[in-house]
């Protein structure tokens, strides 16, 4: 019988691409993980890792094994929230995601009360964008994930996943305090046309988004900057090279020689939490749902019904 740590070891892999990144989802050493593949290779005799230039891939067997490992996988995680719900105990280890100004907005809060709340918890964070993280939560590898969208840039939610909106995040306008448009008390999107812009990299959903609206505006934006880290963009911003549209989540108090203006229409990302259906019973689950509501800023914000995904739909 195959040790089910060694499968979930090559499923991480086959997720996450690489020794080290699934070292990192997994809580274990590149070693660690290696050595249990090494393993299941002796236990299969078959070869499951074969070198490619400085890394390691799977071999079609591995995929095929992974593919199976996913399944028993769901299964043994059915059976575990099947008895975490008749024990009715919040414990064992919960996985998290979130996007950067999330994780930095939002997460300290609740980390801390659910950590002061249920001592048996152990929880376990990533950072990530929510492009890469509704896959992760489809497949498992996350158990839940608090992700944005944006109206002209939604979300899919993957089949078996149930979506519950937090509350809506409000993106300012950030220029340096010297700039012509920061006389303005209230700036258009048009009035934002022609400017050279920083923003988070390509492939981002926030990266997507600026470029669809102002595209929507009638331009082509001029990107002159990337930077994943908001803080970043504020001091390209700050030393006079760019403006930015950054949200208000997380955001900290801006620094001297440069100010935030209010957009009309008012642009605003939608901030959810996605977790696998078939888990919604599991109490630990529901702990860090209310968490999540009882700590979102927005207090008035009423979240929205559950929606569970059939089919992918658009959020």
């Amino acid at each position: 019988m195959m040790d089910l740590g060694r499968l979930r070891a090559l499923h991480a892999v086959a997720v996450h691409g690489s020794v080290g990144r699934a070292a990192a989802a997994l809580g274990y050493t590149p070693s660690a993980v290696s050595q249990q593949i090494s393993k299941l290779e002796r236990e299969t005799r078959t070869p499951l890792l074969e070198k490619r230039g400085r890394g390691v891939v799977l071999t079609d067997a591995a995929q095929e094994l992974a593919r199976t490992a996913q399944a028993v996988l769901a299964m043994v995680e059915q059976a575990e929230v099947g008895l975490e719900a008749r024990r009715g105990q919040v414990l064992g280890r919960l996985s998290l995601a979130a996007f950067a100004t999330a994780a930095r907005g939002l997460l300290p809060p609740v980390l801390a009360d659910l950590t002061d709340c249920y001592p048996e918890l152990e929880l376990r964070v990533l950072e990530s964008d929510p492009y890469l993280m509704a896959d992760l939560v489809s497949r498992g590898e996350i158990d839940l994930a608090v992700v944005q969208d944006w109206p002209n840039t939604p979300l899919a939610t993957p089949e078996g996943v149930a979506r519950r909106h937090l509350g809506l995040d409000v993106v300012d306008a950030v220029l340096p305090a010297d700039h012509p448009l920061a006389a303005r008390d209230l700036l258009s999107v048009t009035d934002l046309l022609g400017q050279r812009w920083v923003n988070t990299p390509a492939g981002t959903i926030c990266h997507d988004w600026l470029i669809r609206t102002l595209r929507e505006a009638g331009e082509e934006p001029d990107i002159r900057f990337q930077a994943t880290e908001f803080d970043t963009q504020i001091a390209l911003i700050g030393a006079g090279l760019c403006l930015g549209l950054v949200p208000r989540l997380g955001r900290a108090p801006l620094p001297p020689g440069v100010v935030a203006r209010p957009i009309t229409p008012e642009p605003t990302r939608r901030v959810s939490v996605l977790w696998r259906e078939h888990a919604s019973r599991r109490p630990a689950i529901i702990a860090a749902l209310e968490a999540l509501r009882r700590h979102w800023p927005e207090r008035a914000a009423a979240p929205e019904p559950v929606v569970a995904a059939v089919g992918a739909q658009r959020g």
